[in-house]
């Protein structure tokens, strides 16, 4: 005789299987969603040390670092230093200028005031001009710009007593005030000097100013001329949301062969980008 089939033993049968086959699934799941777990750590992990790693560079080896011998801190992170001069550093030693150097700074170009107004010379140009180019260094001369007067009869001021040459830095508009001018008309005037000095020399010359004047009577009418910024204190670049040049970044520097303080700017860019902004 068959026996007949036990109901009740089939049925726990069936669910034991059902149980060893979720066991074993959550089991799966269980290891796969531990591997995801420590692959996040590990990623979260890598990215907190390289972050540390970061700060403790930025620590070691700050952007400015203060060379007593100049007598400031200096942005070392730019390849090109120089300074500016006027009357107000009186006779300069140039060579001691060029020669002068502190661990990897040394000073590779100079800005000299040339002219202001419609007939003002700078009475050390000539001479600073002439020196400074025997002594090796990169030479500019820059304009003072005076709201008051005609922009063309300004330019003729510079072209009178400035005889630019092939390796000089374009010429340089130096504009800081605005006399109580408008922003149209004194834009107009600027722009007379500027158009006469790239019809002369076949460049477009920089135009030195400080930031919140360059926003608030410059900006948008001359933002494809190479601009030379003036900004003081230690942060990697001047606030300005434009591209820059030059960055006057002291007031305060001291230099072999110069007996007052000078300022002190960086380029913006290495020595094959400053070769090119040099006049042809």
């Amino acid at each position: 005789m068959l026996k007949a089939p036990d109901y009740f033993s089939e049925q726990a049968a069936i669910h034991n299987c059902i149980h060893r086959y979720l066991h074993t699934v959550a089991k799966r799941k269980s290891t796969g969603t531990l591997r995801i777990f420590l692959w996040m750590t590990a990623v979260f992990a890598a990215l907190f040390i390289g972050y540390l790693i970061f700060l403790w560079s930025r620590i070691k080896e700050p952007t400015f670092i203060r060379y007593k011998e100049f007598g400031i801190s200096i942005p070392t992170q730019y390849e090109i230093h120089g300074i500016d001069v006027s009357r107000y550093q009186s006779t300069i030693a140039w060579e001691a200028v060029k020669e002068m150097k502190v661990k990897n700074i040394q000073l590779g170009f100079a800005f000299m005031k040339a002219t202001e107004g419609n007939d003002l010379v700078d009475p050390f140009f000539k001479r600073n001009w002439k020196k400074a180019k025997s002594a090796g260094l990169t030479r500019g001369a820059y304009h003072f710009f005076n709201p008051k007067k005609d922009g063309k009869a300004q330019a003729q001021n510079f072209f009178e007593h400035v005889k630019l040459e092939s390796g000089d830095l374009p010429p340089v508009l130096d504009i800081e005030k605005a006399f109580g001018m408008s922003e149209a008309k004194l834009q107009v005037e600027i722009k007379k000097w500027l158009d006469a000095m790239e019809a002369a020399y076949g460049v477009k010359p920089i135009i030195y100013t400080y930031v919140t004047f360059y926003e608030k009577y410059l900006k948008g009418n001359f933002d494809d001329y190479p601009l030379w910024i003036a900004h003081y204190y230690q942060a990697d670049n001047p606030r300005i949301s434009r591209h820059w040049h030059f960055w006057q970044h002291s007031e305060e520097g001291r230099v072999n062969g110069i007996i007052a303080k000078v300022d002190f700017n960086v380029f913006n860019g290495d020595s094959a980008a400053f070769k090119a902004l040099l006049i042809p």
